[in-house]
């Protein structure tokens, strides 16, 4: 829940309000928050904004080295949703609802177009735990075959032990041979469980992978040029570095959807300092990794999104931190055919709720699909006698975005 009022949807109306009460929030307490709850005073943003680019796109002071790379950002700032809760609002995100099981995007987006690369997984997931989310849910593959499950790697040092091969080939060859035969005649007896069939299907995956992971998630292979860019050769930056090079060596490699965590901006209380790390610690390697992309010719061909599962209120929770807000928020997307330095929406003179250009989760993912060469209401998988959609029974595709 990155909030959109300190980076990328200003708003100078709260600095006349500071301190006081927002009528609009008075008025409409439960749609802002849900339920209920007490509200505190006009909270303006600690950065300031500044014009940048030949598009004068706003962004705060939290951002500067994205901010050099804002003519390649088309910047939602209507977006909305229905889960409060951040276990909820990450599932939406994630997968199309906040309440039931659903495969996540990345499986869609894998059975709907396959893996461009037999040897490596097609969707992986790089980075921490989100907290308080269940990862399986959230990145599994739910009723899909569970062949198009994510690949969830935990530590950038080692994001796969066991790469190397311990024994010779022709030896782990003759043993897997073996183990496929035992397991193929289990399966013949539970013919509807893809969860075998996923596990046989790893197995020889992991096979292949030693022949070409091993040197993908090589980062020391890359120029002291490239570790500066994504700000590899600083602590701060570093982690968060590592990480965006290799979502891109992995997505020149044919892996068709990686999702880099960033977790912790979760501020209801120590804004400025929540935030201020946060940023801190990914500024420089997102504008690396879209600068990079750019620079490769791959970023035409590749989607860029930011974002979390809602925004934050543009009133105070305790002393100095936010709220959640689910009526409007801002995500951005840079290259794969999206107007580049362009602005989607917008909200209120506080930053409250959608005015103009609303984009539900559904309508999101529908653009999504859309960008990525699918057609939201035709990639569907029947189960339990009905056919399934990311999209649900809902969704239009975003088409003023589109370059």
């Amino acid at each position: 829940g990155p909030s959109q009022l300190d980076t990328f949807d200003p708003k100078p109306a709260l600095t006349k309000w500071n301190g006081k009460r927002l009528p609009i929030l008075e008025q409409n307490t439960n749609k802002l928050l849900g339920k209920p709850r007490p509200l505190g005073n006009a909270f303006p943003s600690p950065w300031k904004f500044g014009k940048y680019g030949k598009s004068g796109l706003e962004v705060s002071e939290l951002f500067p080295n994205v901010a050099q790379r804002v003519d390649d950002l088309c910047v939602l700032r209507s977006m909305c949703c229905d889960s409060f809760f951040h276990a909820q609002g990450t599932l939406e995100m994630m997968t199309g609802s906040g309440l039931f099981l659903r495969p996540s995007i990345g499986s869609w987006l894998l059975y709907g177009l396959g893996s461009e690369n037999a040897n490596m997984p097609g969707f992986i997931v790089l980075g921490d735990p989100i907290g308080g989310v269940d990862q399986v849910k959230v990145f599994g593959s739910a009723f899909l075959p569970a062949s198009y499950q994510s690949t969830r790697l935990g530590n950038i040092s080692e994001p796969l032990p066991n790469l190397r091969p311990s024994k010779p080939l022709n030896e782990q060859r003759a043993q897997l041979d073996l183990l496929k035969q035992l397991n193929e005649m289990h399966r013949n007896n539970r013919a509807e469980d893809s969860k075998l069939e996923a596990r046989i299907q790893s197995f020889e995956l992991a096979f292949r992978m030693q022949s070409q992971a091993t040197e993908a998630f090589d980062i020391s292979r890359e120029t002291a040029q490239t570790n500066k860019l994504y700000g590899i050769d600083n602590k701060t930056t570093s982690d968060y570095g590592q990480k965006c090079l290799l979502a891109r060596r992995l997505v020149e490699r044919g892996v068709r959807y990686v999702v880099v965590n960033h977790r912790d901006w979760d501020q209801h209380g120590n804004l400025y300092k929540g935030h201020a790390k946060n940023a801190g610690e990914v500024d420089k390697p997102i504008a690396g990794l879209l600068q990079d992309l750019k620079q490769r010719g791959l970023l035409e061909d590749t989607l860029v999104i930011w974002g979390g599962e809602f925004g934050r209120t543009p009133n105070t929770e305790g002393k100095d931190g936010r709220d959640h807000n689910t009526s409007g928020f801002t995500m951005w997307l840079a290259g794969g055919g999206v107007k580049g330095g362009h602005i989607h929406g917008q909200t209120d003179e506080f930053g409250a709720f959608v005015t103009e250009g609303r984009i539900h989760t559904h309508d999101f993912h529908a653009t999504l699909l859309h960008l990525m060469g699918l057609d939201h209401e035709k990639l569907t998988y029947r189960y339990a006698g009905r056919d399934y959609r990311l999209t649900d029974v809902h969704g239009n595709v975003v088409k003023e975005i589109m370059a």
